[in-house]
């Protein structure tokens, strides 16, 4: 095995970001140089920037199997996940004031929710099992006359569990309440469909997309007021000037990864080889679900008596890129919501490590990082207080 070097750059941060196809800045560069007219002008340059914009809308609408007037284009999840909170809150307070989602949602959810609550509206935050599902008659139970929407997440962001997204919807469609998913690390990664929630999450740069840029799914007749405002574009419901660069590069994006299903398979066994070699570490537990109920290139593994962020600054020494959770929150020193939530202990949460892989991972790379990783953590552990026994 070649040593590693600082010289080594081995990238396992994809849940956080991922880098460009070189088809997608191909796809990209005539409308920051040649086609660059803004998409409301009704001159030849608008025009063209309008065409684009409607061919990206389609693409983005036939991979869900959804109508394209039912696709909103957006600055990325986080406004997707602000709005359709936000949106079908206030278009439905006449209705009801109660919200449900879990204790395991991105923080745009959560926060977006803490502050609805400040403004009227009530939520229920549903636990989840020890692998971070939902069970659908818990959200049943929860589900009162007065819910207007239900907000839960297809693929958690940190420890890459799969809901079932139909039999959530067909509880919620049951009892005439709305449903959201933030489908931002699942997208193109799994089957998703629009027949499965009224409003769905999408952004691009979890896809070898660029940054700034995604979309809301809306399903047609959902109740729903814009929380933008400004010149009425997206057919008055986004406000904003389009940027078309980076719509072109989502949906060239979203053309790349729907027909490369190899790189899918590929990543699926170097995350289970991944997992299985890092599990032989003593004291370690892998959080989350395993097989098909688990994203395709997500690993977060805790170890006892380590702490996340010194381990994550070691791999960095290594030239390896890996995070503790969410890059939202990477920052804090808190434990993982989402880890506490599935039942961890303080200590387990904060050995924790995120792993995440792109259609770019080599064998190679990975083998590097099991070389490297049980060497740091048998470190960490005889140089820090929190490995003493």
């Amino acid at each position: 095995m070649k040593e590693l070097t600082r010289t080594t750059e081995i990238y396992l941060d994809n849940g956080a970001t991922t880098k460009i196809d070189p088809k997608v800045i191909k796809a990209m560069e005539p409308y920051y140089t040649e086609k660059y007219g803004n998409a409301s002008a009704i001159h030849s340059f608008g025009l063209d920037a309008q065409e684009a914009l409607e061919k990206s809308r389609k693409v983005i609408a036939d991979s869900l199997g959804a109508k394209h007037e039912e696709i909103y284009f957006t600055s990325g999840g986080t406004e997707s996940n602000n709005w359709a909170l936000k949106g079908i809150a206030f278009a439905n307070k006449d209705k009801g004031n109660h919200i449900i989602t879990t204790k395991i949602e991105h923080d745009c959810v959560l926060n977006s929710c803490k502050w609805l609550e400040t403004q009227g509206f009530t939520v229920t935050y549903l636990s989840v099992d020890k692998e971070g599902f939902v069970n659908p008659k818990e959200l049943e139970k929860a589900i009162t006359n007065k819910t207007i929407l239900v907000s839960i997440i297809h693929a958690n962001n940190e420890i890459g569990t799969l809901q079932d997204l139909k039999l959530l919807y067909d509880v919620c469609k049951k009892h005439k309440v709305y449903f959201h998913t933030d489908a931002c690390q699942s997208y193109t990664k799994t089957t998703l469909s629009a027949k499965d929630a009224d409003l769905i999450t999408l952004n691009s740069h979890k896809i070898h997309g660029p940054k700034g840029v995604g979309a809301l799914y809306i399903k047609a007749g959902t109740r729903i007021i814009p929380w933008q405002h400004g010149g009425g574009h997206e057919n008055k419901m986004r406000s904003g000037t389009h940027n078309v660069h980076g719509i072109v590069g989502f949906a060239e994006a979203v053309k790349v990864a729907l027909g490369d299903k190899e790189s899918l398979t590929r990543m699926q066994k170097l995350r289970d080889k991944l997992i299985r070699e890092t599990m032989r570490i003593p004291e370690s537990r892998l959080n989350g679900s395993i097989g098909e109920k688990r994203l395709c290139n997500n690993v977060n593994i805790s170890f006892l008596r380590i702490e996340g962020e010194s381990l994550t600054g070691y791999l960095n020494e290594k030239g390896i890129s890996a995070s503790t959770g969410s890059a939202c929150s990477s920052r804090s020193l808190e434990a993982s919501h989402v880890l506490m939530a599935i039942g961890l202990t303080h200590e387990w949460a904060h050995g924790s490590l995120r792993l995440t892989l792109s259609k770019y991972t080599t064998e190679q790379e990975i083998d590097y990082a099991l070389e490297a990783l049980p060497k740091i953590v048998d470190k960490l552990r005889k140089i820090s207080p929190l490995g003493r026994k």
